[in-house]
């Protein structure tokens, strides 16, 4: 250990007061460490220098100094515990300061995309360590308020909130990110059956109840600002409907940003209705019992738009956004089919679209805007579908490039954005794509019990799905095979499953009355 001369006189200071304040049994040893270290010498000549400046004091007041100083009992105190005290102290805060900063590095390394392993450092470097964002055991909270079955959850765009509905009647609002119980939203008069955030700030939830209304809810204010009515059975599922690319509602949004408090009051006072600037869609799309799908505008609080091509009960709903594609033509001949391969894959991801399903096994896919025409149907499971899910990923329009330098990528991402995964009650995982028509393209056989809820990853690699089998299941597209099983995830069935397209945590609910949070590494 290299010490500089201050450090060292510093140190022979402490040991030979220590020695000193032990008392007569150390003063041997005391006088002999003085004589080899040369502390004596220091002290004389520290002493004498302050004899000097004090020439009219007794030889009582110096002999006290001096006593005073070699014991270590001056102003500085004894040195050597002090310091000794001091580095477990450190020490102890120095793990604290690692283990904190581990944390913050596996919660934020999905902003830079790269990967963070344990011990806080960041592998995104390193070939072949990118971060999966999976869920792995066990879960972080157990949230524990409702008092019957949970039956859909779903998690905020911005904020760390969580919304879970329950048959009890009653939504409950949830901090995922510290497991606190913020508020319950109470309106309904029967089982709540699906929530939504609505995209962009997610300024607004919505809700829909066997009791056949569908509530709109200020997320903010903790009140319903709008309760639609207009099916004549349960009411399955809600999402909030995708918005065109271009649409003048978000145009308007980022143009307007100081005024849309002006507006906000305009609207509530002229019409009551809701502005599609702040909710960042203009429609909802809701699923029913009554074998039909009913598309509601949201400033009106009229039904714009009923699909009846169902022939049974309606129970799930999944949405995308659109993706604003900017593809450039092949200049050689031999680029001209794929040219048109690649035009074709970019004009299927430039639709927003609604897909539906439930007791009549077909899904259907539609355009979520102009007049909904019908894109595809979808046929192959041998029960009730359950789940549906787009890749997860936020429903405003998307921006993205097929320039030729990134072709590969591009199509690739282009064949993920066409993904949807569907869960059934015949203990199935289908993967599907939507583009040229439909097809399925993988089925994943690992459940054991009813598939009760579906999400395809935000990466496009990984497909997550949960059950009446009690597990939650993660699944490799690439290889088609099951890469992880979390066990028992929820003591009940495990009924519902979100996921956010950015942060890495994931919520499921289940028939235990509870939601879990689950981190994603």
């Amino acid at each position: 250990m290299v010490l500089t001369e201050r450090q060292r006189s510093d140190l022979h200071a402490g040991i030979y007061e220590y020695l000193l304040s032990r008392g007569p049994d150390y003063a041997v040893a005391a006088e002999a460490f003085a004589a080899a270290s040369g502390v004596a010498s220091e002290e004389d000549n520290n002493y004498n220098g302050d004899a000097d400046n004090n020439n009219n004091d007794d030889g009582s007041n110096k002999k006290k100094s001096r006593s005073s100083r070699s014991s270590g009992s001056g102003v500085g105190g004894p040195i050597l515990e002090k310091k000794w005290t001091a580095v477990p102290r450190l020490q102890r805060r120095v793990l604290e300061l690692e283990r904190q900063v581990a944390t913050n590095a596996r919660l934020h390394a999905h902003r830079t995309g790269g990967d963070s392993s344990g011990d806080g450092s960041n592998n995104s470097m390193m070939p072949g360590r990118d971060r999966r964002m999976l869920p792995r055991p066990p879960a972080v909270h157990t949230l524990q308020s409702h008092s019957a079955v949970v039956t859909s959850v779903s998690l905020h765009p911005v904020y760390t909130m969580a919304a879970s509905a329950s048959e009890d009647g009653t939504i409950k609002l949830w901090d995922h990110e510290s497991g606190e119980y913020l508020r319950t939203l109470r309106g309904h008069t029967n089982v709540v059956t699906s929530v939504d955030f609505s995209p962009g700030q997610g300024k607004f939830l919505a809700s829909t109840s066997t009791d056949l209304s569908i509530k709109i809810w200020d997320v903010k204010e903790f009140t319903c600002v709008r309760t639609l009515r207009g099916h004549d059975h349960t009411i399955s599922c809600v999402r909030f409907v995708p918005p065109p690319i271009g649409a003048l509602f978000l145009e308007k949004n980022t143009q307007n940003n100081n005024n849309l408090q002006q507006q906000q009051q305009v609207n509530e006072i002229s019409s009551g209705g809701i502005d599609p600037s702040e909710a960042g869609s203009k429609f909802i799309v809701t699923a029913s019992r009554d074998a039909t799908v009913k598309f509601w505008d949201l400033e009106t609080g009229f039904c714009d738009h009923t699909i009846s091509d169902h022939s049974d009960w309606v129970r799930c709903i999944a949405v995308r956004g659109a993706k604003s594609l900017s593809t450039t033509g092949s200049n050689t001949k031999g680029e001209e089919q794929s040219g048109g391969d690649e035009q074709a894959q970019a004009s299927s991801a430039s639709l927003a679209l609604v897909a539906t399903s439930g007791n009549d096994r077909t899904i259907y896919v539609y355009d979520a805007n102009d007049k909904r025409t019908k894109v595809c149907e979808l046929r192959g499971h041998d029960h009730v579908v359950e789940a549906l899910s787009f890749l997860c990923s936020s429903l405003l329009p998307q921006k993205g490039s097929s320039a030729p330098s990134s072709k590969a990528s591009s199509s690739s991402s282009n064949s993920t954005w066409d993904y949807l995964a569907s869960g059934s009650r015949d203990r199935t995982v289908r993967l599907w794509t939507v583009a040229n028509g439909g097809s399925c393209l993988m089925t994943f056989r690992a459940h054991e019990n009813w598939v009760r809820g579906v999400l395809v990853h935000p990466s496009g690699n990984h497909i997550m799905s949960c059950g009446d089998d009690r597990s939650i299941r993660v699944y490799d597209i690439k290889s088609n095979r099951c890469m992880r099983t979390i066990e028992d995830a929820h003591p009940h069935f495990v009924t519902s499953l979100s996921m956010h397209p950015t942060l890495p945590i994931m919520i499921s609910g289940g028939v235990d009355h509870t939601v879990k949070c689950w981190q994603l590494d």
